[in-house]
């Protein structure tokens, strides 16, 4: 159990540490692959996939933790952590219906850095950066450019938030909002606790996943430092992704009270099968995450090849239920604009 002393918390396990007790999360980060042909040699891949991955990576560039790296099974094209993460030539050819802003965020962005479109809860993008480029992500061409706030202009978003009391929760996001410093998570979460009507955290990440060792001891204490309940949501779409390194991190977080979710997506050749959704479920629940969403592919330009019809999909939340108790099935849903909340496909 951690050592509790006013506001700062001791962790007992390694998860606070680097994962070879030598390499920071900072290190890990920067020394990601950023190279697609530097991919293909690791992974012991066909070096025919190089040219299309280049073409796909100039439009939206390949970014893959070594920690991540290390799950993928070496010489398997179809292996489902690397199809998330390798750029495909697919990625090039347009297709009806997809657009580079498929959630129409760019008209519920009323100040730098803040996204409304939900009654009673806004987003943050905290940082524009990612560490892990998923080939679906639906803010590929987000204008993280205009959405990159200083300290000063933060205090415009706060300023949003503070003359709504109807706003009741904040939402961190990205990018990954833990790309950002404890430092600057911990002024930005002290800033919004002193809001009165906030009364909750949530932080959706995917970095817990990737790189485990983020999870430091300063990490933890701005996530439990003030009198906000706090939730995180990690991003997990298949069962491979959760290993000990990362059961370890998010047990870390259990211990001081933060909530965990986590949403996935579903994907075509890495998790549209019964089997794998119901493993995943069971696997997150071992590690002390309750699934949340499910989550059908939002129509963005350069993931068509990733999209799961909807009776399938239908039938493989079918399957869930027939194997699994209620609360380990999540929601099936999707998301369309101008909606006040995500839509449930039934």
């Amino acid at each position: 159990m951690p050592m509790i002393t006013g506001s700062a918390i001791t962790l007992d396990s390694a998860a606070d540490k680097p994962l070879n007790d030598t390499i920071s999360w900072q290190e890990e980060l920067a020394a990601s692959i950023r190279d697609p042909q530097e991919l293909i040699h690791l992974l012991e891949l066909d070096e025919s996939l190089l040219e299309n991955a280049l073409n796909a990576h100039r439009d939206f560039a390949l970014r893959v933790p070594r920690p991540y790296l290390e799950r993928i099974r070496k010489g398997d094209m179809n292996d489902p952590l690397l199809r998330q993460v390798l750029p495909l030539g697919d990625e090039l050819s347009a297709a009806p219906g997809y657009s580079t802003d498929p959630l129409q965020e760019n008209t519920a962005n009323p100040t730098p850095g803040l996204i409304h479109k939900y009654h009673g809860r806004v987003l943050l993008i905290v940082s524009p950066s990612c560490a892990i480029n998923c080939r679906y992500c639906f803010r590929r061409h987000f204008p993280y450019h205009d959405n990159k706030p200083g300290r000063h202009e933060w205090q415009r978003a706060l300023d949003y938030i503070a003359s709504n009391n109807t706003v009741s929760e904040v939402i961190y996001s990205g990018g990954d909002p833990l790309a950002s410093s404890d430092k600057q998570l911990l002024w930005l979460t002290r800033r919004i606790a002193d809001i009165p009507h906030v009364k909750r955290l949530r932080v959706h990440t995917r970095l817990p996943i990737v790189i485990p060792a983020r999870i430091t001891e300063q990490c933890i204490n701005w996530l439990s430092d003030t009198r906000l309940q706090t939730t995180m949501v990690i991003h997990s779409n298949h069962p491979n992704e959760l290993d000990e390194a990362v059961e370890k991190a998010l047990k870390n977080l259990r211990r001081v009270g933060v909530t965990l979710l986590n949403q996935a997506v579903l994907l075509k050749g890495i998790n549209d099968d019964g089997a794998t959704l119901v493993r995943l479920s069971e696997r997150l629940f071992e590690v002390g995450v309750l699934p949340y969403y499910l989550h059908l592919l939002d129509k963005v330009s350069g993931a068509a090849h990733f999209e799961v019809d909807e009776n399938h999909a239908v039938s493989l939340r079918d399957v869930m239920l027939a194997q699994l108790p209620g609360y380990l099935v999540p929601r099936l849903v999707r998301e369309i604009p101008g909606q006040p909340h995500k839509t449930t496909v039934v």
